[in-house]
């Protein structure tokens, strides 16, 4: 692990930092916004905006990189959104904000298809597995951590977009600087959404619905916890939370999914959430105990992403994989997109346990999707191997993944 940080400490360093700017701009817009007087409807349509650029980004970002290449693509897209934290605060509208966050979105997007297709490049077939689970934990760090920024400024104020913006512009540094070969780049054509679910019902359903999930319960996080009248510190005490579950449930999940039906999992998790959401909707409770609910809820959220790939994987080539998972990020970017539209909807009607009540309904779709599959379909003889992946991973990370995980094991890899 060592030598693979030491090859790709700059292009995880510039993530990191930029990830840093991402979380920050994630939870202060809901807080500003609610400062503002902006409507719950109003800040739902600013926050499902960015998974809006997000999946234009995915689509467009691969020809950006096959035209001009690695670096220019990184520097531009990261230059983009610098400008952008700085221009929060200087155009105080929701129209204008949905407009940026479109914009931004679409920017992340490309930054992470960069990032993944140049770390995968560097990275030989003994190291490919270490570098994609450094990047994937350098990204929940980096979002982590921009929690502890708010403590550092006032949310009616510029310092906390002033600061992210400076952290971005500082995150092309190491990469510019730093001695890396930009590799070729080849995308890989989705696989038709037809095919996809004929092959997998559970997996497409499964994936529109964790990506309302997921973007429901990061976009509206900020807005509800200022509908809660929480603090600032609370706020981002409990988006840290979300991330840290995320982190905690990936490996044990995983060791389960390569010894059970995949399916069992999914029904398990998917039941969870439902209930503990459920639960923190009916009854309005202590900070501490909202903190083990983000814990749960993000815990849940990551392995089932991880999971839905695997279990359509089961079914499928190793020929047909890359092109199946395209498909698969297409459709959890598609659901993310009316994540927080429709929780701010129901944020509006019922109040701020609203929040916790569409996240449970879309568990329960998901748990009681699973168990009518389950009666459907048998399981698969034989499974893939399960690997972590976090929902903002894109398609070539993925690819990257299967890719490993089909490679036959080498001497140096049986020794390690």
């Amino acid at each position: 692990m060592l030598r693979t940080l030491a090859a790709t400490w700059p292009l995880l360093l510039g993530l990191m930092l930029l990830m840093v700017g991402n979380g920050v701009q994630g939870s202060l817009l809901g807080i500003r916004g609610a400062l503002e007087g902006f409507s719950t409807f109003h800040l739902s349509v600013v926050m499902s905006a960015y998974f809006a650029g997000f999946l234009g980004g995915s689509r467009l970002a691969p020809r950006l990189i096959r035209r001009v290449g690695h670096v220019r693509v990184f520097a531009a897209l990261g230059s983009m959104i610098s400008a952008i934290l700085v221009l929060y605060p200087l155009a105080l509208d929701w129209v204008a904000w949905s407009a940026l966050r479109v914009v931004i979105g679409f920017c992340f997007a490309g930054i992470y298809v960069t990032t993944e297709s140049w770390l995968n490049a560097m990275a030989t077939n003994e190291t490919r597995g270490q570098a994609l689970s450094a990047y994937m934990i350098v990204q929940m760090l980096g979002i982590i951590a921009s929690q502890v920024l708010f403590g550092f400024g006032d949310p009616e104020g510029f310092a906390l977009f002033i600061i992210p913006s400076v952290l971005v512009s500082l995150a092309f540094m190491p990469l510019l600087l730093a001695d890396l070969p930009a590799p070729e780049f080849e995308d890989t054509r989705p696989m038709p959404f037809r095919r996809l679910f004929r092959i997998s019902p559970l997996g497409c359903a499964g994936m529109l619905l964790t990506g309302g999930i997921f973007s429901a319960m990061f976009g509206m996080a900020s807005v509800w916890g200022a509908m809660r009248a929480l603090t600032v510190g609370q706020i981002a005490g409990y988006v840290g939370a979300l991330y840290v579950g995320g982190l905690l449930f990936q490996y044990p999940v995983g060791w389960l999914s390569d010894r059970i039906d995949r399916r069992q999992l999914v029904l398990a998790l998917s039941t969870l959430g439902a209930l503990t959401m459920l639960a923190a909707f009916a009854v309005k409770l202590p900070y501490p105990a909202l903190l083990v609910v983000a814990a749960i809820l993000g815990g849940m959220i990551n392995p089932l992403y991880s999971l839905l790939i695997a279990h359509t994987n089961d079914f499928l080539g190793r020929e047909e994989m890359a092109a199946a998972s395209s498909g698969m990020l297409f459709l959890n970017g598609f659901g993310a997109v009316f994540g927080p539209l429709v929780a701010g909807w129901v944020m509006h009607v019922v109040g701020s346990a609203g929040y916790f009540l569409f996240i449970g309904l879309l568990f329960a779709a998901l748990a009681a999707y699973t168990a009518w599959r389950m009666r459907r379909r048998v399981g698969p003889s034989e499974t893939g191997g399960y690997a972590g992946l976090a929902p903002l991973a894109q398609s070539v990370a993925v690819e990257a993944v299967l890719d490993q995980q089909a490679r036959p094991a080498q001497p140096s890899d049986k020794a390690a």
